[in-house]
């Protein structure tokens, strides 16, 4: 019983797993970062705002078909006309300022130009948003060095196999963290870009 070994306490699988969810942590902040607007209307600024759906949070692009007529609109339209309301008022007190009208079929969101002090203080929730992400990697490092501990410990691998698997954990958090940066001064660049 003592050789069987769970496919989880395996190093390989321990740094595979590792290196998998600090890629979805990055994917993650690159789908949020799309969400800020650069002063153009995409649907990417709306759809992963959250509504209160019937007690439940719900994606507006699970709510609403979302186009773009012009490069200052977005028009949404709800597949429910219940959920017009929700829709407006989590769009309303979003961070990104937007002023929705709604006219019992569709909600307009005109997308102003963006002022410099508007793109100053969107700069700061992205910089926010960004370390986040960051804490988010090196939570992942810390939970995957964690278990290259009790493997160590139940004598599974030894101390240098785990000193060795540790650094390659340290370089897979280096890298991910400065895709996170340059992911943040790409987005930052063209936030502040008039």
């Amino acid at each position: 019983m003592a050789n069987e070994t769970n496919p989880e306490n395996n190093p390989d699988t321990i740094i595979t797993n590792s290196g998998d969810r600090m890629d979805k942590s990055a994917e993650a902040l690159i789908r949020d970062l799309n969400g800020y607007r650069t002063g153009r209307a995409t649907p990417s600024l709306v759809e992963n705002i959250m509504v209160d759906y019937y007690g439940s949070a719900t994606p507006i692009i699970q709510l609403a078909t979302i186009t773009t007529p012009d490069a200052q609109t977005i028009l949404l339209q709800p597949w429910d006309k219940g959920s017009l309301t929700d829709i407006e008022k989590s769009l309303s007190i979003s961070e990104l300022g937007f002023n929705p009208s709604n006219d019992g079929n569709l909600i307009t969101i005109p997308i102003p130009p963006l002022t410099e002090e508007r793109r100053v203080e969107m700069v700061k929730i992205l910089k926010k948003r960004t370390e986040d992400s960051k804490v988010s990697i090196r939570n992942i490092r810390r939970d995957g060095i964690d278990s290259l501990r009790k493997l160590e410990k139940n004598k599974e691998i030894s101390q240098d196999n785990n000193k060795r698997l540790q650094d390659q954990l340290q370089k897979l958090t280096d890298t991910h963290i400065n895709t996170i940066d340059e992911i943040f001064a790409n987005k930052e660049k063209e936030i502040m870009q008039i």
